[in-house]
């Protein structure tokens, strides 16, 4: 066990996290399970047990949404994630009001709708998120991300907090 060293006023709080963490590996159960006045009584649980997700196969699979200030790599994490297993993960189809471009297909780069449309999707809770950028409206939908559930895949996709 590694030494630390504690302050006066924290070393109590500390050294029972110490303590139980101690504990855990000696009966692996779970540090809340046995010692839940020690440990999370004082802050609220700050300690949190974090083990694997473990899907069972009958469970439909799960939205993963990356979050994030522009510039820290979130879309390319996405990218990158996509790209080790495209079987397994998908990005959804977003929406957007632009113009769409001479290379561009309806449904393979964005759905491209009216800006009435778009609007009427927000206010029927339709949108998951939305955001409006150089005057365009960009978001993604529901069904989107339900198409790609659906598919039997995962569905990942990135959001930078406003």
């Amino acid at each position: 066990f590694p030494v630390l060293m504690y302050l006066p006023l924290t070393a109590g709080f500390r050294r029972s996290m110490r303590l139980c963490r101690r504990k855990s590996r000696i009966n692996q159960q779970s540090c809340y399970t046995r010692c839940p006045s020690s440990c999370y009584s004082t802050l609220a649980a700050p300690y949190e047990e974090v083990v694997r997700y473990q899907r069972h196969p009958a469970d439909r699979n799960r939205l993963i949404i990356l979050v994030g200030p522009a510039g820290v790599g979130v879309n390319e994490l996405r990218r990158r994630l996509i790209a080790s297993n495209p079987r397994e993960f998908q990005s959804a189809i977003p929406h957007t009001t632009r113009v769409q471009k001479s290379y561009e297909m309806n449904g393979r780069e964005y759905h491209y709708v009216s800006k009435e449309t778009f609007e009427n999707m927000v206010y029927s809770h339709r949108m998951l998120e939305y955001g409006e950028y150089k005057g365009y409206l960009y978001g993604t939908s529901i069904d989107a991300v339900r198409t790609v559930l659906d598919e039997g895949k995962i569905c990942v996709i990135d959001l930078e907090p406003q």
